[in-house]
């Protein structure tokens, strides 16, 4: 595919829209039709995401529609587009640092990234998702379009079917509205980033809208050799038919070139390195080219309001990702002979390269929402019939030792393999149909109910070395209980299951590339959330996840390691959180997560009992935002995370160091020829902490990777 035109394209589109007059003159809800009627608001946005807002108060990845918060039954973080300007934020690693209960899990630097939520790793398959349709995960969503990003924590059967049990990710597209906006941005490390934000509401009755966003960023990493670029765009339209009908349609390209920064593994597979830089490139071969990341997400959308009681919409969407591979990966040692890295330090170099590697999720689904009564209860019933398929279409590509090196003395320059990739092939066709209900009773002002669930109807092919067809049906229930003493005050208990899909065996047991069975993940949770002011939320919930544990047995076999589904892990957590304002002048987001994830029953008495790979006992993340009295338009920002130690290893016998890491920042919002303008300066890591972030697992395989050193960003944001 082509490369879209960077800086000057950019810049030209925004031109482009100010000379087609983009500034409307009204607002659509302001509009009248020959009737009299009022149009339905274009502008769609959640209440409280405004940069005056000092919280949100709804979300709608927790159902199938916009819910308060303090009514949802469940665990939900919220973060916002003024939270990501302020925080610079490019990557879903930069937002999610906004909540402990969030982990990266195999987050590189220049590749897609994938996160753990209450312990449990995401699966990119189904977890992530725009506008409440599944987007395949491999591939970096872009955040420039984005008006909020909602993070359900747990299980999601209802809401998913087929998903991970951790939660899953929901990405909120903006609406059309009257704004024109161009951004400009660099960093310590000479990145250029321009993004334009331009849109409209226009027609007699304004019942049109349009929207485009549009970003170039040439991308200069703190990672010797690990430069790229990211080109991007969207489209979002809006036609109001009538005062009960909206279309919606929504559309974003990416393409994105970055060398791709590969992990550590651990020494002799028993000691972390040390005396390591965060900027050191492992392999730079001249011949190693960028991982290469090509996105088009597409959505539409019709909602239509029956009578003043129901309302329904039709919706689907096609995600598709292609990744080309070509990399010099450092992977095992002695020639084959292990799979981590050497205790010197040596690790064998091989020429990895899948080119053309594709995965696609389209979705469709039909919903309708109502409210009546059946005598003195009350019930507010969604309903609604979904369906979904995943391809993934790839070579198994080449993976050919052509060398070895050294974390300590570097890797020369090494001659690349002379193989011929196999050619592309369907990997696997997997789909869903699904029926769902669920049913909000209102007993009272003070007691509700939740009732519902999720039929399920799975075929899956997995074709390729070890080809398997998996058929599964079964209900998936979800329950829950609130009671309201007081208005502002909700306590609630609930219970869930999921269906989540086996995972697949390293190429290094006896059972290679063999795919683990569905199973069935269940959870309980109870929460309490208090609106302590119209402007600060505060909640506390405790939960139990418990999943199969898959893990690699120690066996008599000829690898003399098996890919088994054997035990139980079971993840136990608290979760604080505080959002909102505590003064006039100070907004906090602070929350707090305590986990326990143990496994039991495995098989293998050294792995029984210990803390799950990868996930901190305590991890806590607090960010602040303070406006300095008598100098009008400056805030000063800043955040603290910190993370408990965590294993990088089954057996518990290492684990990654506790680490605090601080950030700052500043924002400056001025006029300048009666427009608005925004300067916001960031500084990342402020003491330049050096330390391990992950210790992912990714294909079987253990690595660790480091932080990032300290960074400085700098941008400007002009409203004209």
């Amino acid at each position: 595919m082509k490369r879209i035109a960077p800086l000057a394209s950019t810049l030209m589109l925004t031109l482009a829209g100010t000379s087609l007059g983009l500034a409307a003159t009204a607002r659509a809800a302001d509009a009248r039709d020959d009737k009299g009627e009022s149009l339905p608001t274009v502008n769609v946005t959640a209440s409280g995401t405004g940069r005056d807002a000092s919280r949100v108060r709804s979300a709608g990845v927790a159902g199938f529609d916009e819910a308060p918060l303090i009514d949802t039954p469940a665990s939900v973080a919220v973060v916002t587009a003024a939270q990501m300007r302020d925080q610079q934020s490019r990557l879903l690693s930069d937002v999610v640092k906004n909540d402990a209960s969030i982990n990266e899990n195999y987050a590189p630097v220049g590749y897609y990234e994938n996160f753990s939520i209450r312990g449990i790793t995401l699966d990119p398959a189904s977890a992530y998702r725009i506008d409440g349709l599944t987007v395949a995960g491999e591939q970096t969503i872009a955040l420039e379009n984005k008006e909020r990003v909602e993070f359900l924590k747990g299980v999601a059967g209802l809401q998913a079917g087929v998903s991970s049990a951790g939660g899953i990710v929901n990405y909120v597209t903006k609406r059309p509205a009257d704004v024109r906006s161009i951004t400009l941005g660099t960093d310590s490390y000479g990145s250029r980033y321009l993004a334009t934000d331009l849109g409209t509401l226009f027609g007699e009755q304004k019942q049109f809208g349009l929207r485009i966003n549009a970003a170039h960023e040439d991308i200069h990493s703190y990672v010797n050799n690990g430069d790229g670029w990211r080109d991007f765009a969207s489209l979002s339209a809006t036609w109001a038919l009538s005062s009960k009908t909206l279309v919606q349609f929504d559309a974003e390209y990416q393409q994105k070139a970055q060398h791709s920064v590969a992990g550590y593994q651990l020494l002799g597979g028993t000691t972390l390195p040390s005396g390591v830089s965060p900027k050191t490139m492992l392999t730079p071969q001249s011949w190693a080219q960028p991982v290469r990341d090509s996105s088009l997400n597409y959505r539409l959308r019709v909602d239509t309001d029956f009578n003043a009681n129901w309302h329904g919409y039709v919706q689907a969407g096609r995600s598709r990702a292609v990744i080309d591979d070509y990399l010099a990966f450092p992977y095992g040692s002695g020639g084959g002979a292990s799979s981590t890295f050497a205790a010197n330090g040596d690790f064998d170099v091989y020429d990895y390269r899948v080119p053309n590697d594709e995965r696609r999720n389209d979705e469709a689904q039909a919903v309708m929402i109502g409210k009546f009564a059946t005598g003195w209860l009350k019930h507010e019933l969604t309903m609604g019939v979904a369906m979904s398929r995943r391809v993934v279409d790839k070579s198994d590509g080449i993976s050919v030792q052509v060398g070895s090196g050294n974390i300590y003395t570097g890797t020369e320059q090494l001659a690349p393999a002379n193989a011929i990739i196999p050619p592309a092939y369907r990997n696997l066709d997997s789909r869903q149909k699904a029926l769902f209900f669920s049913d909000r009773l209102q007993f009272s002002e003070r007691w509700q109910a939740l009732a519902g669930g999720r039929e399920v109807w799975l075929n899956e092919q997995a074709f390729g070395t070890n080809p398997r067809t998996t058929s599964r049906n079964l209900f998936l229930p979800q329950l829950a209980l609130i009671f309201k003493p007081i208005q502002n005050v909700s306590l609630y208990g609930s219970y869930a299951e999921t269906l989540t899909l086996g995972t697949t065996a390293p190429f290094w047991t006896s059972n290679k590339y063999e795919v683990l069975a569905p199973s069935v993940a269940k959870q309980l949770e109870a929460g309490v959330k208090y609106d302590a002011s119209p402007e600060l939320a505060l909640t506390a919930a405790v939960f139990r996840i418990r999943k199969a544990y898959e893990y690699q047995k120690p066996d008599n076999s000829l690898e003399g390691l098996t890919y088994v589904q054997q035990g139980k892990q079971t993840n136990t957590g608290l979760e604080l959180g505080a959002s909102g304002k505590l003064t006039p002048r100070l907004a906090v987001g602070a929350s707090v997560t305590a986990t326990r994830a143990r496994a039991s029953d495995t098989g293998t008495a050294a792995y029984d009992g210990q803390q799950v790979v990868n996930v901190p006992r305590l991890r806590s993340s607090v960010y602040a935002d303070y406006a300095l009295p008598g100098v009008q338009g400056v805030n000063l920002m800043g955040s603290w995370l910190y993370s408990a130690s965590k294993p990088a290893t089954r057996d518990g016998s290492v684990s990654l160091p506790a680490v605090h890491v601080f950030n700052a920042g500043l924002r400056y919002q001025l006029r300048v020829s009666g427009h608005t303008a925004t300067l916001r300066a960031n500084l990342d890591n402020v003491f330049d902490k050096r330390y391990w972030k992950d210790a992912g697992q990714y294909l079987g395989d253990g690595y660790v990777h480091l932080g990032a050193p300290r960074t400085a960003r700098l941008s400007l944001q002009y409203d004209f």
